[in-house]
């Protein structure tokens, strides 16, 4: 645990009690300060309750009076499309609004550090996509690399509830746009943006405040490296913001596509082989195509913005090299779930919106396509650059029918289960043929989260494969 400093002796509001929450009050009372707790949900109060917290609602009269801080956890909105109405008192009041992530920031150093040889330092991954796989990949190669390092954030544990830094210790957080938004404090030694679609945009009221809080990590940052991905405008904006010209090396620009060898540091990958460039020549090379736990373009970008970090911090190729090999991947991330007579079983449930379902079907070159469940703004249009590679598409959930009058002249069949869905791909699939799940939709229609999405694929495709 990261005891909090700063509230020694003072209230502190806590306003959601969910994982974040609850690390947050238990690193409030480690600090000396006295957390007064609250969640609207009965279910989360009664856990907060067994954990021997008093839950108030902060909204009533006169609890907020003497409170020297408001900590929010992420999922609730505290700007966009408006404010839940304790932090609109606390807005009214004038009390400061923070996160666990500005808390922990403020907290993590201590004067211990002076007797370290290494001072610990912190990694933080944020964009739209790519963020989980990266985090975990730059956290796996520094533990092949014999690096003490934790993994915490939007991925794992919270941050507060992580243990006290070692010497030379690396903490690699992942950090969604709610969390770096609202933070008072992001001071990470390096910062690394992956890419940018829309998402989210409800909570940042459009493309540019979305960009904004993301930017944030960077502009108020303040990193002393920053690995950029430039496949997109917002990240060449980025990149040309935090750099004093094109040979500044504390710019690491990353891509997955575009050869980049007229900057200072560039990381990039094109037909499979990952190159690094310093100083107008290449001095490393790694050859992805046989890497299985990093399939596709896209995940070819998160290995070349996990290599970039963690050449950084003076990994050497030859370990990054062996350390991809040996990463497994995550489940509901391109995962390989089994294969059976020629056939691949792919979860990619995490694939919730447009752009990331776009990576995962130009990953795999023959697909059976399991999509659907509760259609974001817009629909799934913009895929049709990217079907050419599916052989049939099977439809689930409440938007079936919508996107099977979105996908042109795709073959569809709309099966509304995963369970007939995964029956009917396997029964028609052949041999070099991927059965991929890759919703591109949100999976509150028949599932709690994507993950219990994924889990019933893979439960299908297992029963199956043991059939």
């Amino acid at each position: 645990m990261i005891p909090v400093t700063g509230y020694e002796g003072r209230k502190v509001g806590v306003l959601g009690l969910g994982r974040s929450g609850l690390a947050t009050a238990r690193a409030l009372i480690a600090g000396g300060a006295e957390p007064v707790v609250w969640d609207d949900s009965p279910e989360a109060r009664a856990k907060a309750e067994a954990e021997g917290f008093a839950p108030i609602d902060l909204s009533r009269g006169g609890v907020m009076d003497d409170l020297a801080a408001l900590v929010v956890s992420p999922g609730i909105p505290h700007l966009y499309p408006q404010p839940n109405k304790v932090i609109a008192l606390a807005l009214d009041r004038g009390i400061p609004v923070d996160n666990d992530i500005g808390l922990f920031f403020r907290s993590f150093a201590t004067k211990g550090w002076d007797n370290f040889d290494q001072a610990p330092r912190v990694v933080c991954v944020t964009g739209s996509n790519g963020k989980s796989t990266t985090t975990a990949l730059i956290h796996h190669i520094l533990q092949v690399a014999g690096r003490p390092t934790q993994m915490a954030g939007n991925i794992g544990r919270g941050v507060l509830d992580i243990d006290p830094a070692q010497d030379g210790e690396v903490v690699v957080l992942e950090l969604s746009s709610y969390q770096t938004d609202l933070a008072r404090a992001l001071t990470p030694d390096i910062a690394v943006f992956t890419n940018l679609s829309p998402d989210h945009l409800d909570r940042h009221n459009g493309m540019g405040g979305y960009f904004a809080a993301k930017r944030r990590l960077f502009a108020e940052g303040g990193p002393d490296r920053a690995v950029i991905g430039v496949d997109e405008l917002e990240g060449r904006f980025l990149a040309n913001q935090m750099s004093e010209g094109p040979g500044d090396d504390r710019v690491i620009r990353i891509s997955s596509g575009q050869k980049l060898d007229d900057h200072g540091w560039t990381v990039f990958a094109r037909k499979g082989f990952l190159a690094e460039w310093r100083k107008g020549r290449q001095v490393a090379s790694i050859d992805l195509r046989e890497v299985s736990g990093l399939p596709g373009a896209h995940n070819h970008q998160n290995a070349c913005a996990a290599y970039a970090a963690t050449r950084a911090l003076g990994v050497a190729p030859k370990l990054i090299e062996q350390a991809f090999h040996s990463f497994a991947g995550l489940p509901h991330r391109s995962q390989l779930v089994g294969e059976r007579g020629g056939v691949r079983f792919i979860n990619d449930s995490k694939a919730t919106n447009v752009d990331s379902a776009a990576k995962a079907l130009q990953a795999f070159p023959k697909i059976r396509w399991i999509a659907g469940g509760l259609g974001k703004d817009g629909g799934i249009t913009a895929l049709l650059p990217y079907l050419d590679s599916v052989v049939k598409a099977y439809l689930i959930g409440h938007s079936a029918r919508d996107f099977a009058l979105q996908i042109g002249d795709t073959p569809h069949e709309i099966c509304e289960t995963m369970e007939r869905a995964v029956a009917r791909a396997a029964e028609e699939a052949e041999a070099g043929e991927v059965v991929l799940l890759a919703p591109a939709a949100a999976s509150f229609d028949q599932y709690p989260n994507f993950e219990k999405r994924g889990e019933d694929f893979m439960a299908q495709v297992k029963a199956l494969l043991q059939a």
